[in-house]
């Protein structure tokens, strides 16, 4: 996946999902299988979020995090086919790791299949991109979340009301082989239509205030601290991480995921320290300019007892100036995306 494509760079990639349609190859990300008798209870016992809140035919935004910490090992999109098959979606980076753990836990009759290169993912993103996939013949009405099959190009894919810029949108998952035609024929259909890069998706997905993985999720920071307990099923008997993250959740958690709005110039990046007068409380995770705000944002881990809250000013270390920012409630930008 390019940082930007060469007609225009990352602010006309970003403007046009926020005002037209984009599409991004985001065919690095993994793909992964469960299947057989009792798949979809197996997962739900695994990962956070609970699949008994959803059907078949939906998706669903999930964590799986470490048994012993409540670490995030990944974020994940889920699947559900039926009771015996769930398709996931990691990052590209920790497949193989989701893989492994889920295939070392799985009972006798499920199968954890890892299909990375069976599949490329093409994410149209945009206001006008349910008009655009109408013109190829493909379902648009589906809720937010929701998946179904259908066929463009001579090839079957699933497209699901899904994606990662705040936006309406969908994403087409495509057998590999005919990711080229699904590509070429988006383009025929609508001429205006924006390929987008790496850059315009991590500027979208942080005015949202949406984690990524390795940054604002890791290991190291638990869905409690991100503020993800959103993904969390807390009523579940059982998920990976349960008794450390309903601990740490009564306790309260050291620190806390937080957004940040500069009151100048300054644009703060990830590992800029954050200072609440002449104390360190806490650390960019993200951080961006935001071609719709036109000002610097970010996601910052901030300790608790700083006792620093949404409307307080803190300072950011900007290669050694100190740079004003507002603490504030994410999404820093207002979209249509259901």
């Amino acid at each position: 996946m390019p940082l930007e494509y060469a007609d225009g760079g990352v602010i006309a990639e970003h403007t046009a999902v926020r005002e037209n349609a984009g599409v991004f190859d985001v065919s690095h990300l993994g793909k992964a299988r469960v299947t057989g008798p009792g798949a979809a209870a197996f997962v739900n016992a695994s990962l956070s979020n609970d699949l008994g809140r959803i059907g078949p035919g939906r998706a669903q935004y999930t964590l799986c995090c470490d048994d012993a910490t409540g670490g995030v090992v990944d974020d994940i999109i889920a699947y559900l086919y039926d009771d015996e098959h769930v398709f996931l979606i990691p990052n590209a980076a920790n497949t193989a790791e989701v893989v492994r753990r889920l295939t070392e836990a799985a009972p006798a009759g499920v199968t954890v299949t890892n299909e990375h290169d069976a599949y490329a993912v093409l994410a149209v993103q945009g206001p006008n991109s349910a008009a655009l996939l109408t013109t190829l013949g493909l379902p648009t009405d589906h809720e937010y979340m929701s998946f179904s099959t259908a066929t463009l190009a001579g090839t079957e894919l699933v497209v699901c009301r899904t994606g990662y810029t705040g936006e309406h949108g969908y994403e087409l998952v495509v057998p590999s082989d005919a990711a080229v035609a699904v590509w070429d024929a988006l383009f025929e259909a609508d001429p205006t239509l924006k390929p987008c890069g790496l850059g315009a998706r991590d500027t979208l997905r942080t005015e949202m205030g949406y984690p990524l993985h390795g940054q604002d999720l890791s290991l190291e920071i638990t869905p409690v601290q991100a503020r993800s307990g959103w993904a969390v099923g807390w009523s579940k008997p059982s998920f990976w991480g349960r008794d450390v993250l309903l601990a740490e959740k009564a306790a309260g958690a050291r620190r806390t995921l937080v957004g940040l709005e500069a009151q100048g110039r300054g644009i703060p990046r990830a590992h800029m320290e954050v200072y609440a007068g002449d104390a360190r409380v806490g650390e960019v995770t993200s951080g961006t300019f935001s071609p719709t705000r036109k000002v610097g944002i970010a996601l910052a881990l901030v300790d608790a007892a700083a006792g620093v809250s949404v409307g307080d000013t803190v300072e950011v270390d900007i290669r050694g100036r100190r740079t004003a920012m507002t603490i504030v409630k994410p999404p820093f930008v207002k979209t249509s995306v259901r």
